[in-house]
């Protein structure tokens, strides 16, 4: 998920060009006249320019990613000042936010109010109350590794350019790691943070081999000399850096991971931006984990009917023989399943397979920008197994990356076959079906065809994770893979991940849940694979309030389709519902219910 910002000009011409995607006249008994909407709307306009440049200023390496590269030699400040700054900034600009009547503005702009003020309270929240900065590893290797990938990854300059950028990166990267050791205080890192960024640490180098010095040679003279000293520097910092992590900060860390009630909640609400609290998250979440179950176990009396060995499959099954039930199914899809060096060659299989459904079942409209599959980089692995990575919003018609984490070479055969069980063939598919089409690439693809600068900016995690589960339940429903139960079966699994998700998040960071409830509920009550739910444990310990957003997003998305199909009734028509809900640049799923259904914006 990735302006002035190009130039002052630029962004004004920007959001000038905005045109709503949705009824801009306000519901009926709030309407205000056109002249003062327009004012106010053009005042709102001026404070998100404003935050939009301001941001970015501050923020220059997910200004690289989003497309503003105005700032591609800079680096964030984690000196004193620099959170000091951030501070100053948001805390003056949402004075600004508050002074502004919502009922005064139009209704594409009274949503991207509420999602500016979310954003900017949630910075506070950040630097203020939860501090990541002062305990989490984890937010300065984002940085050191995002910020040469952001300017090597993609080519939207020419390369002798993107290389003086990251020559100045490069040299100012030795600052960072120095303000990184000062900044943390190892009895607040939590082990678990120490250990995985000590891990990843050497990928920055990695990035340098990979994306650097195979285009060294278009530097010449001075500019050459400075990329080498710079690239020099680095593996002397990193080195450094490697020894603070493995001799003073991991033996040293004794933070705890849980974040407890009081701040989850807070984190939860400015994640999420949904109406549901979490004791609704959690009593949603477990009661879909029980329909569900029964739906596998509707499934497996089918595929396992007459089969030799088959265990006992009655109408009314205990807990036990509904667990054995399913797990017998699921075997029968696991047999099914790559050779570890084919994983990468087969998820690209699925890629064109997916592809070429939806184009025939005319489901949503597909983008023609294009997408590829790649080795997750060294510097992001140990959290996901895959991930999409979309171009910023400025940078049009670049690649979408669909990254594919490899097995480990010291992981034993047994638990590179646990892997494999999980990610068999049909779960490949399934992930290829949320990483890409008709899933996350689809929807950043549509998302960057959006005018709302502002929204492209803050897209919402919870519409993009809601919109890739979502994705599942839509092909199986169109019957992807000539309606093979198997395949059924498997969705279904994976939908219990992510039930599972919403659970395991609060049971960890509120519930103090041990690592053996943890599994219990991943690999017994969701049949995950124990490769799975150990890797699920540690990114569970190093995320919150990440977790949820995919089932919240899906139930906000299943929620709003029954709606839309009331309304519509025999007009409903699939591809146009699945081509507006995508056309309003992923706001917070509610919003888009809101201007879909011209509800009130609340």
């Amino acid at each position: 998920m990735r302006h002035s910002l190009l130039a002052a000009a630029l962004l004004t011409a920007t959001l000038a060009a905005c045109q709503p995607q949705a009824p801009t006249t306000p519901a009926e008994g709030t309407a205000a006249p056109a002249a003062a909407t327009q004012q106010a709307d053009a005042k709102f306009d001026a404070i998100s320019k404003r935050w939009l440049d301001e941001w970015m200023r501050l923020n220059p390496v997910s200004a690289t990613q989003i497309g503003d590269h105005r700032f591609d030699a800079n680096l964030d400040d984690y000196s004193a000042a620099g959170p000091k700054a951030q501070v100053d900034f948001n805390t003056k600009l949402l004075a600004d936010l508050d002074a502004i009547d919502q009922k005064t503005l139009s209704r594409e702009k009274q949503v991207d109010l509420l999602i500016l003020e979310n954003q900017v309270r949630g910075d506070l929240f950040a630097l203020d109350t939860l501090q990541s900065w002062a305990w989490d590893p984890q937010l300065y290797n984002g940085l050191a590794g995002g910020a040469l990938y952001n300017l090597m990854a993609r080519d939207f300059a020419p390369m002798p350019e993107r290389l003086k950028s990251a020559t100045a990166r490069m040299e100012t990267l030795p600052a960072l790691f120095g303000q990184m050791r000062a900044n943390l205080d190892p009895a607040r890192v939590p082990k678990i943070h120490a250990e995985t960024v000590a891990k990843q640490n050497a990928g920055v180098i990695g990035l340098v081999e990979q994306f650097i010095v195979p285009a060294a040679d278009q530097l010449q003279g001075e500019d050459r000399k400075r990329l080498d000293a710079a690239i020099a520097g680095l593996r002397t910092a990193v080195d450094e850096q490697q020894k603070w992590l493995d001799g003073t900060l991991v033996p040293n860390a004794k933070g705890d991971f849980r974040i407890g009630g009081k701040l989850y909640d807070q984190k939860l609400q400015f994640a999420l931006m949904s109406s549901l609290s979490r004791a609704d998250i959690k009593q949603r979440a477990e009661s879909e984990l029980k329909r569900v179950r029964g739906d596998m176990y509707g499934i497996a009396r089918t595929v396992l009917k007459d089969k030799p060995g088959a265990p006992a499959l009655p109408d009314a099954p205990t807990d036990a023989e509904q667990q054995k039930a399913i797990e017998a199914a699921l075997e029968l899809a696991y047999a099914d399943r790559p050779k570890r060096e084919d994983v990468v060659d087969f998820a690209k299989q699925t890629l064109a397979q997916a592809t070429a459904f939806v184009r025939e079942k005319q489901l949503v409209t597909v983008p023609n920008t294009p997408v590829k599959i790649i080795l997750m980089p060294e510097f992001q692995r140990g959290v996901s197994v895959a991930y999409c990575d979309s171009p910023g919003p400025l940078d049009k018609g670049l690649d979408t990356y669909y990254a594919i984490s490899p097995i480990p070479d010291d992981w034993s055969q047994e638990q590179v076959d646990s892997f494999l069980r999980e990610y068999n063939s049909r779960m490949i598919h399934l992930l290829s079906i949320h990483e890409a089409m008709p899933g996350h690439y689809l929807e950043g693809a549509h998302s960057g065809e959006n005018k709302d600068l502002l929204r492209g900016v803050l897209r919402s995690g919870l519409f993009a994770e809601g919109w890739g589960v979502y994705s599942e339940d839509m092909m199986a429903d169109a019957g992807y893979m000539d309606n093979d139960p198997l395949f059924r079966l498997v969705q279904l699994k994976f939908y219990l991940r992510t039930i599972a998700n919403a659970i395991l998040d609060q049971g960890i960071h509120v519930d103090n849940w041990s690592r053996e409830q943890a599994m219990d509920l991943m690999v017994r009550q969701t049949f995950q694979q124990e490769r799975e739910a150990s890797g699920k444990w540690v990114r569970a310990q190093l995320t919150s309030a990440q977790l949820p957003t995919y089932f919240v997003g899906v139930q906000e998305h299943f929620d709003l389709r029954k709606a839309w199909e009331a309304k519509q009734g025999d007009k409903f028509n699939a591809k146009a519902y699945h081509d507006q809900v995508l056309s309003y640049g992923a706001p917070p799923v509610r919003f888009v219910r809101e201007l879909m259904l011209d509800e009130e914006i609340k």
